[in-house]
């Protein structure tokens, strides 16, 4: 599985096999010569779940060619909640949505049969309904992405959106490669990169990711023992609310920087000590000048100050 988080102005990037975090990268953004650099260490593996990012898909065709790839259930259902909110105004972006929660519960092939059978009626139900336009006139709302000698465009632009996703998962086989290799293989296969995000979770104090084993079984769904906030017990005379307030925030604070790596900083400057340049790293880590842009210092090698 191969996915990735931002930290202010730095990323990382991480391998995992949905136990272990088998190899990690430091990058100002998610593309394909950063991702290169984990993938040329490892061999290629029969499948590998993405998030459906750009760059990482040009870098698992170039290096991994021959791993099937599988598009991360979390994300599908990220992205067409992003185009029908959860609650569609229109009865076909209803419909998509409750294809989309049904998606996370599939367990086998015949399921999946199905699946793909009632997608294909949702398509060509709707299909003429995708077709509309709107005309340009005068107290028409023009989208902000529709050029503006253009005299029309489709109006339900959103559900097409919808459409192309799912027409270009199923192209291109991103939609079931889980399920194609199962048989061959006596454990549970993977369908999202979500496991790991529970780790990344754990500084706001939830107990659970997102993911399809989690009990809470679709994503819009109240996670399961969420932390909630103890009521504070009740203050003695002069003591302020204010005070006590600021300290349960540093404490909070100490916390989160415990559990969360921090990202490498600059090498030291020529007659500068490590702690006056404010350094997370020895200086012979230095930067590769082919993933670095002007004003960012990028350490692509493995950090050996992550794991302490």
């Amino acid at each position: 599985m191969l996915d990735g988080t931002c930290f202010q102005n730095w990323c990382l990037l991480i391998a995992t096999n949905g136990h272990y975090v088998l190899d990690w990268q430091w990058c100002d953004r998610e593309k394909k010569i950063a991702w290169a650099q984990i993938l040329q260490r490892w061999p290629a593996p029969r499948l590998v779940v993405t998030d459906g990012g750009t760059g990482l898909h040009a870098a698992v065709h170039e290096h991994w060619p021959q791993a099937r790839v599988q598009r991360c259930y979390f994300h599908i259902f990220q992205n067409v909640r992003r185009y029908t909110t959860l609650a569609p105004r229109l009865e076909a972006g209803r419909q998509i949505l409750a294809l989309t929660r049904a998606l996370m519960k599939i367990q086998n092939l015949d399921q999946a049969a199905l699946w793909l059978g009632a997608y294909a009626s949702w398509e060509a139900r709707w299909n003429e309904f995708l077709r509309h336009r709107t005309y340009a006139r005068t107290g028409t709302e023009r989208p902000s992405s529709v050029p503006l000698d253009k005299p029309w465009w489709y109006t339900h632009r959103d559900l097409r959106s919808v459409r192309g996703l799912f027409r270009g998962l199923i192209k291109h086989e991103n939609l079931f490669a889980w399920l194609a290799l199962a048989p061959d293989i006596d454990k549970p296969l993977p369908r999202t990169t979500s496991p790991w995000k529970a780790l990344r979770t754990r500084p706001s104090r939830t107990s659970c990711g997102d993911t399809a084993e989690c009990p809470r079984t679709t994503p819009d769904e109240p996670r399961n023992g969420s932390w909630t906030p103890s009521p504070q017990p009740h203050e003695s005379p002069g003591h302020s609310h204010a005070k006590s307030t600021g300290n349960r925030h540093q404490r909070d604070r100490r916390s989160l920087q415990a559990r969360s790596p921090a990202p490498p900083s600059a090498p030291a400057s020529p007659g500068k000590t490590a702690t006056e340049s404010n350094t997370a790293g020895p200086a012979e880590h230095t930067p590769d000048p082919a993933t670095t842009r002007p004003g960012h210092t990028l350490i692509l090698a493995n950090n050996p100050h992550f794991g302490q």
